[in-house]
């Protein structure tokens, strides 16, 4: 059983045993932020379905209205002249065949990889490099595409990718702690909006099951699900 910090349990007590509004969970967020450092807020989608299932992976991004405070670290991989649209539109790193080198050799000091169509040959036998990290650029999600200058500025500007992981969870972070209040409620409601409209048809049942809501070092509270319905 996972032992948790003296600081911790004193902050879980502040929590009361019920399903809190979304705004009353950033509230109570807020409050509980008291890490020495800049606390994220984090969200964690419990769902009805079987990732396993190709028709249910679900995946996706959302362009976060406030961002998510911190600066994104980008990579585009392309060849000459999308590499220039890339620096143009503000990347940290852009290459092709150098990085391709770099990241063979363990380098990941990225947040997120952009690629050209044209170089996912190459770029796609680093599959097993860069999956596990959640690195591995994908059509679905933006990442491959023709456009790396709109890709750039996107993600810049606060668009996060998300995935749902064996379990059937999603986990995104939606802010810092240090956000004013309405900016972190309109954050996690496109969120949660985007996760809603992307319900897979194939999925039966109670589609979203549980969200909880925490900072970086803070105890979970539960959302009431009555007030997802109606976002």
């Amino acid at each position: 059983m996972k032992k948790h910090s003296k600081r911790f349990n004193v902050l879980a007590k502040k929590i009361e045993k019920k399903n809190y509004t979304i705004a009353e969970a950033v509230a109570k967020v807020k409050e509980t932020a008291s890490a020495k450092f800049s606390e994220s807020v984090d969200i964690a989608v419990r769902l009805g379905i079987d990732p396993k299932k190709a028709d249910q992976a679900l995946r996706g991004t959302v362009a976060l209205p406030h961002g998510i405070g911190k600066a994104v670290r980008v990579l585009v991989i392309a060849k000459p002249p999308k590499d220039e649209e890339a620096k143009a539109a503000g990347a940290d790193e852009v290459g092709f065949q150098d990085y391709l080198e770099k990241i063979k050799g363990g380098w990941s000091d990225v947040d997120v990889i952009i690629a050209t169509p044209d170089v996912m040959g190459e770029l796609g036998k680093l599959g097993k490099i860069l999956g596990p990290r959640g690195l591995m650029p994908n059509p679905k999600s933006g990442t491959v595409t023709a456009e790396v200058g709109k890709a750039v500025k996107e993600v810049k500007a606060g668009k996060i990718e998300f995935r749902a992981e064996k379990a059937g969870i999603v986990q995104a972070t939606v802010g810092k702690a240090s956000f004013e209040n309405e900016k972190l409620v309109e954050n996690i409601h496109s969120f949660l909006n985007t996760i809603i409209r992307l319900k897979p048809a194939t999925a039966k049942g109670q589609y979203v099951k549980s969200v909880f809501i925490s900072s970086t070092m803070g105890p979970g509270l539960p959302i009431d699900k009555n007030e997802l319905a109606a976002h």
